[in-house]
């Protein structure tokens, strides 16, 4: 049986990376977020088949996540993903992309278009980390993950808000997602306690997230519980062209849970001239 998880393979800042590569016309990039076991399909799954019918959509496992090589020393930072991200770009021949952030993925996303302003047009940031903020228990949680099926329940009880979402089938296929060869050991690598070192290391400076020229739409649920929504009002006040979208009754999975609407949203804001 096919896994829908793997796609294209090629070398991106010489990190084996796997990516989906679907749809024509202008391109985005999408960058996931850092649940266990996650991977850019389990994350932008209901996505990916809206945007591409109206834009080349590109969507890598970061290095450490999902289906991408996890090299033997590799130091998981800042400057590693933002290397592999630009590196995928470089590789593909994509002189200029939008790009879609999703938590972790909004701090990648940020970090790009700030350190690398000519290959970014638009911003598109969900939940997003990338400023500074007291850690929440909710991604102290996330990031300290140990595997059982009970613990991936609590997980899935903290990302979404509607309750109809989590069911016993989905903590196990999660909890086997995160069990498969090497993803535990690189995901504890990454996020060791204490947690909040880590955020402190993934935010922006204020300065920096002033000076973007990119429009940027910033999408955040009410009822998150892993990424607060002061920071999606911090990215909204700092970043000068920028809109704020809050879904109500939507915990940190607004793709997911919103998904018609989001995937709307996201459409009307890229494809206007």
């Amino acid at each position: 049986m096919n896994n829908p998880e793997i796609a294209n393979s090629c070398r991106a800042a010489n990190i084996l990376t796997n990516y989906h590569d679907v749809g024509a016309g202008f391109p985005v990039l999408m960058l996931h977020g850092s649940g266990p076991g996650v991977s850019a399909w389990a994350n932008w799954r209901l996505t990916i088949p809206v945007l591409s019918q109206h834009c080349r959509v590109i969507a890598p496992d970061m290095v450490g996540f999902g289906f991408s090589e996890r090299p033997e020393g590799i130091t998981y930072n800042l400057d590693t993903w933002v290397a592999q991200a630009v590196g995928l770009l470089d590789t593909l021949k994509i002189e200029q992309t939008d790009l879609i952030g999703n938590s972790f993925g909004g701090a990648l996303a940020l970090a790009l278009a700030i350190r690398h302003p000519s290959r970014v047009r638009r911003l598109v940031l969900m939940g997003s980390v990338g400023v500074p903020f007291p850690i929440t228990q909710g991604l102290d949680a996330v990031w300290g993950y140990e595997p059982s099926i009970a613990n991936m329940r609590k997980l899935l009880d903290i990302f979404a808000y509607n309750r109809e979402l989590v069911t016993d089938e989905l903590a196990e296929l999660r909890y086997r997602a995160s069990i498969q060869p090497g993803f535990q050991e690189a995901f504890a690598a990454m996020f060791p306690a204490p947690r909040q070192r880590w955020v402190d290391a993934m935010a922006s400076t204020e300065a920096e997230i002033r000076a973007l020229p990119n429009e940027t739409l910033v999408v955040h649920g009410r009822d998150d519980q892993v990424i607060p929504l002061s920071n999606s009002l911090t990215l909204a006040n700092w970043i000068p062209k920028a809109q704020l979208h809050v879904f109500g009754q939507c915990g940190h999975w607004t793709q997911i849970e919103h998904a018609a609407r989001f995937n709307q949203l996201v459409l009307n804001f890229l494809t206007l001239p």
